[in-house]
Order: C-alpha cells, then structure tokens, then sequence
C-alpha cells in the first residue's frame, strides 16, 4: 500500500499539530522532512523520539518533535512517523504538504484506522468504538466506549456465534454422516442453547436505543399552561437563568433550548410556550412550535400549577402528550394545593411534586432521579458490550431473526434439518460480518466514511 499522511490534530489554533505518516515509506519520507542533529531518523528505535527541523527541501518550516513506531508495533501495525508542530493551522498544513511533496499521498477519511483493521491490529467493532470515545459525552459513556474499543462487543458476538455453530456443526454432522452412528438430534437440547443465544442477542438489540440515549442524549420538551413553572424549572434544570421568567402569561413565545448531563443522561431541553387560546399572532406560532416540538421529543416533562385547579388548556395537554414517555411534576408545592389529586396519578406513572422556585438541590436532585429511572439508562451493562451504529444493529436484526426461524423449524418437527440448518449458517454470517470476520469492501468503505481524516 501507499504511505499516506494526514494531519491528525483539529483544523484550529492551538499549542501543537501532529501529522502523521503511515507506511512502508514512512521513515524514508520522514526523513526528507525532518532534520535532527541528535540522530538520524533511519536510525531511530521505535517508540523514541527526536527533537530537529522541519523542512520542505531547503526551506525551514518550523521546529518540532519527530516520534517513530516500527512496525506491527504501531497503531497501524505499519511503520509511523508522527510529527509534532506548533500548532497554527497554515503551519500544520504547510508541514503536511512537505510530507506530500516528499512522496506521501493524502490520507482519506479514517484510513489510519482501517488500515489497522486490514493488518490484525483490531476488529471491525473496535475500530467503530474509535468514533464512540471522541464522542464521547459523559464519563460514563466514555468507560463503555473505553470497554468496546478493548473488544467486548466482539468477544460477546463471538460467544453467541459459537453456540450457533455448536448446533449448526451438529446438525450437519447428522445429516452428512449417518452411518457413523451419531446420537439421534437432541432437539430440546438444541432448542434450549438457540433460545438463550436469541435472548442475547435481542438484550443486544436494547442496548442500541440506551446507547443512544447516552450518546445523543434525549429531546426533552417541558410543557404546560403558561405560568406553570416551566420555565423556572428548565432554569433549575440547568443551573442558571437560561428562560426568561416573568408573571405574565405568554413570556416564552419561541423555544429555548440548553443540554445539560445528569448521571450519564444528556438532556436536551426545549422550554416550550404555554398552551392555551390566544389572539396574539406571535404567541400563537409559538404553541405551534411547542406541538411540534412535542412530536419529536422523545421524553415530556408535563408540568402542572398545584396552587390552581386544572383547566381546559391542562387537559388538552394531557391528550396532546397521550402515549408518549412522559414525566409529570406538580410544580408550586410549596402553596396551597387546589388542583384534583384524582385526575393526574391516573395520566400519569411518574409523578414528582416541588418547588422549582426555591432552587434547592434536594428539588433539583428529586426530579433528577426520576428522569434517570424514566430513561432506564442502568437497565443494561454497557461496558460488557452494546450495539452503537445502524449498521451494527441491522446484522443483529438479521441474525436474530433467522435464528428465530431456525427455532421455529426445529419446534415443527416435520420440516428437514438442512433448513434449519441453512437458517443458522444465515445467522452466523450476520454475525460474522458484524464482527468484521467476513466482510466486504463496500462494508469496510461505509464503516470508516465517517470518520475523521487523520484517524
């Protein structure tokens, strides 16, 4: 292969930029670039460094540090240079086109990466998990990203397939051999180890949307009448005074939005208008905008005035909500109550009284818990492996329900074993081209398009 060079730092001003060089060529093409008067760069010991020059020919760029890894024992299992600039954007690119004009060619998107994929240096999964710790948006996210990129998805898809091919191996053993006098098919027995890999994999299939949830975090929209609280609890939410708060009904006409993370849960909150009849034509497209916003959200906060009994627009709230995963808070519990305590607790399974006004954190901490055990974000064992991408989740679909199948025409008892058996090898390669076992080009071509150049 080519050696390619890419600047693997951000597009932005900072202290250092490193470019980086994998390759056959990487050394030689290193040493065009960077001059050091401690030792030349051919003779340098993998994982040391050098400090020198940097040049494009005769022409002085800067002065930086060179690293070298020789290979397999680099990232890319490939010889890699990696040079160290100061950290200006013209310089880091002026530095990479020295690298080109020395012989590399331009890294694409996420070659580095799949170039350690193609030479043994990790699963197709592990790689994905790269993109899942830059994302990373919360500590806790962060660890399960950490335990996937050490091979955990791959290990527990690894577990599930070899169960599969236990029964298919059977299957085909009885049906190829008969006269070596094999055991009769054990069906109960098969049935039994098919059934426990299904119930795995559809676990599996769970921890996408939580995943998901930690990952991108949840639209949230906070929703009532006007003069609720909605937009005194956003504040207390996020712990500053994001929404205007005023008494005069109408205040919010657009959506205010802010992210906030509590415990691993991303919040993204959308601070809605107030529902209710109105002439004014602003405040009008702004209840336009919270039903809208209502339809894409994936979690309501649904906030009543305990001080006042429910009205019109309370109930139109609550079938306009109706289906959807839904917290409600009895706000102003610190005044007289007046609404139907009769009506709510049937709408609702999650209902939390406070005082958003008095700003304490045992109030703030009260809703919070709630809204943790609504996302059922501690449902699962994420560190022990999780789907994270479309295409991951699409070949667990397509194992599990092949494998459903499989079952299904064991359970029958009439239908030939080389079907069921042709439905388990189905199963095996949804989950070998999962875990990168066998997998084509285009596959490989789709996982790393999203990737950064440079990684």
């Amino acid at each position: 292969m080519t050696t390619i060079a890419a600047i693997s730092t951000p597009n932005t001003i900072g202290s250092v930029a490193m470019i980086r060089i994998s390759g056959d060529d990487a050394f030689v093409i290193a040493g065009k670039v960077f001059k050091s008067e401690q030792i030349p760069v051919a003779e340098m010991r993998g994982y040391t460094a050098a400090y020198g020059n940097i040049y494009d020919d005769d022409v002085k760029i800067d002065d930086g540090v060179l690293l070298i890894f020789r290979a397999p024992k680099s990232y890319t299992g490939e010889n890699v240079a990696e040079i160290t600039c100061h950290g200006g954007v013209f310089v880091a690119r002026r530095v990479l086109k020295a690298c080109i004009n020395a012989g590399a060619t331009f890294a694409e998107a996420g070659e580095f990466t799949k170039r350690a994929v193609l030479n043994g240096k990790m699963t197709l999964t592990q790689a994905e998990s790269v993109i899942d710790v830059i994302n990373s948006v919360s500590e806790q996210y962060l660890t399960c990203a950490n335990s996937q990129k050490s091979g955990s998805l791959y290990r527990k898809i690894n577990q599930i397939a070899e169960q599969i091919l236990s029964v298919s191996s059977h299957i085909s053993a009885w049906l190829d051999y008969p006269e070596e006098g094999l055991d009769s098919f054990e069906e109960s027995s098969h049935i039994g180890q098919l059934t426990d890999c299904r119930l795995r994999l559809e676990l599996l299939l769970k921890s996408y949307d939580i995943a998901a949830v930690m990952r991108e975090g949840i639209v949230t929209a906070i929703v009532g009448k006007p003069n609720v609280g909605k937009s005194t609890l956003m504040n207390l939410l996020i712990g500053k005074k994001k929404s205007i708060v005023t008494n005069i009904p109408g205040t919010t006409r657009d959506i205010v939005e802010s992210s906030l993370n509590i415990d691993g849960v991303v919040l993204r909150l959308c601070d809605c208008a107030g529902i209710r009849e109105t002439s004014d034509t602003v405040e009008k497209i702004g209840i336009e905008l919270m039903q809208k916003q209502i339809e894409e959200s994936s979690l309501i906060i649904a906030v009543f005035d305990n001080s006042r009994p429910l009205e019109k627009e309370d109930y139109d709230l609550i079938e306009l909500i109706r289906g959807k995963k839904s917290i409600c808070v009895i706000n102003k519990s610190d005044l007289q109550s007046s609404y139907d305590f009769a009506v709510l607790p049937t709408e609702f399974n999650r209902i939390v009284r406070m005082s958003a006004k008095n700003g304490s954190e045992a109030e703030r901490q009260k809703l919070s818990d709630v809204i943790v055990s609504t996302c059922e974000i501690h449902s699962l064992d994420l560190s022990a492996g999780f789907i994270a991408n479309e295409r991951q989740r699409g070949c667990v679909i397509k194992a599990e329900e092949y494998l459903s199948q499989a079952i299904t025409l064991i359970e029958s008892g009439n239908s030939p074993l080389d079907a069921t058996g042709f439905m388990l090898e189905n199963a095996l390669d949804a989950l070998y081209q999962l875990s990168g076992k066998s997998t084509s080009n285009e596959i490989i071509a789709e996982v790393f398009k999203n990737f950064c150049v440079g990684k």
